[in-house]
């Protein structure tokens, strides 16, 4: 059972001393379960795991090493999802809340509270009462924000620029169904909301580091970035945001939720992508060291 309290809904590691303008972030890899959230659902505990971006946080978790800071969330997307408003709320799933206008993310389920997983399962068998809601949100979604607010300002304010690589996984079946037939598939899948998250000189250089590492890379189909992106995002003001999307199948038995045999393999390979990506927010020293 995960008891979550007020500053506790999240991992922040910072490294001994901030060398880079690029933070790392992983808002979807949290797997743990609050047993009164389990025994609502009808779902198994594998099927609830289906829609977690499972081990993202382990792919990336050396970013303090070269010099970045990681925060990780610990509670998992079908409990709350911190890639949403918190005013996306879904009256399906959340008891008196008001229909508003048109919310493709809400309609599909995928609000802030989610009301289905992987496979448009649905996670609960009635709806939550809306004080639930608002406890997870004061819990889990304002702290992470208020965490992230804080690490982009700063790092902002010592750097001059602040990189977010906001870091997720995509199913390999998502990837076959957007990608036209005859198509090579894309491994790694960049979002910058089409250049308004990120400026094209930091996104051609994060695509370069995944390509030279082997990686077949696309931008923005069919992941442009979400809440994060559009919320953080303002190239103008050299604050980027690079939505990352990586193909579980690459490391992951989807079915089971389990990492693959070639796992440790994989997170060696990460390890080099996360420290040339690093290195990219070294081109200047810190404004304080100047």
């Amino acid at each position: 059972m995960a008891d979550f309290s007020e500053g506790e809904s999240f991992r922040l590691t910072r490294p001994a001393r901030q060398q880079t303008s690029v933070i790392f972030s992983s808002p979807h890899s949290g797997r743990e379960y609050p047993a009164d959230f389990r025994a609502a659902s009808p779902l198994s505990a594998t099927i609830l795991r289906s829609s977690e971006d499972a081990y993202v946080d382990k792919l990336v978790s050396r970013a303090p090493m070269f010099g970045a800071p990681l925060l990780c969330a610990r509670a998992p997307r079908a409990y709350i999802d911190l890639n949403r408003g918190c005013d996306e709320l879904d009256p399906a799933v959340v008891e008196d809340v008001a229909r508003g206008g048109h919310n493709p993310r809400i309609s599909s389920g995928l609000g802030v509270i989610p009301r289905v997983v992987s496979g448009g399962r649905a996670i609960y068998s009635g709806k939550i009462p809306r004080t639930e809601a608002e406890t997870r949100i004061k819990r889990h979604w304002r702290p992470w924000h208020a965490t992230l607010r804080q690490l982009m300002d700063s790092t902002h304010e010592d750097f001059g620029e602040a990189i977010l690589i906001d870091c997720h996984s995509m199913p390999h079946e998502a990837i076959e169904t957007h990608i036209r037939p005859g198509q090579p598939l894309p491994e790694v899948v960049l979002g910058d909301r089409f250049g308004a998250a990120a400026s094209r000189d930091v996104v051609e250089q994060i695509e370069a580091v995944f390509r030279e590492a082997g990686f077949r890379v696309a931008r923005n189909s069919p992941f442009a970035g979400a809440y994060i992106a559009q919320t953080y995002g303002h190239p103008v003001s050299r604050k980027h945001v690079v939505q990352v999307e990586i193909d579980r199948s690459l490391y992951l038995d989807e079915r089971r939720v389990e990492p693959l045999p070639s796992f440790s393999a994989f997170c060696l390979r990460m390890n080099r992508v996360v420290s040339e990506i690093a290195r990219i927010g070294r081109r200047a020293l810190p404004i304080a060291a100047e």
